[in-house]
């Protein structure tokens, strides 16, 4: 788990695009409305158990229904490509173009967050999605330049990276990542 995604904008994103009341939520994490509106608001930040929590709760997957389709697109694609959780940067799907330059068995990363791989300038801006009003709407597209992260395991290559935000069947959010060029 990242301890700098703004969690309480995920949070209320996923309650507006899934019609969740801030008090649904309450109840579903044992503390106040009133909590869940600060956390929203940005003023307070939940403990490290409510973030485990909110990030459980509100955590895309992308392998049944009508999501399996967007898995299947991503994992046949010719682009170097992968699709994560928007809020939790889980890997949900990868394609083989994308697979050719990492040296992991993608089964053993399904599930599991990707952002302990992330290049400085990846972190730079996941770190300004919030000012940009990236969690406010449920369709969004960044483009900007990465270095490398020096992984042997998940290598980023330089050059320009494109990030796209896919609402997916449950409510919750992925992110579409592409090497452009």
């Amino acid at each position: 788990m990242i301890h700098d995604l703004p969690i309480g904008l995920a949070l209320r994103r996923f309650r507006r695009l899934n019609a969740v009341k801030q008090g649904a939520v309450a109840e579903l994490l044992a503390v106040s409305q009133g909590t869940v509106s600060r956390w929203e608001s940005g003023e307070h930040e939940p403990d490290e158990v409510h973030r485990e929590r909110i990030a459980a709760l509100i955590a895309a997957k992308a392998g049944e229904g009508s999501d399996a389709a967007i898995r299947r697109l991503v994992e046949t694609s010719s682009q170097a490509v992968h699709l994560v959780c928007d809020a939790t940067h889980q890997l949900l799907a990868v394609s083989p173009a994308r697979l050719a330059s990492w040296r992991i068995d993608a089964s053993d990363y399904l599930g599991v967050s990707l952002w302990r791989f992330a290049s400085p300038e990846i972190a730079r801006a996941q770190g300004e999605l919030a000012r940009t009003g990236w969690f406010e709407r449920p369709y969004q597209r960044l483009r900007f330049e990465t270095g490398p992260n020096d992984s042997p395991e998940v290598p980023v290559a330089p050059g320009l990276t494109e990030w796209e935000t896919i609402p997916l069947a449950d409510g919750r959010v992925g992110r579409l990542t592409t090497t452009i060029g």
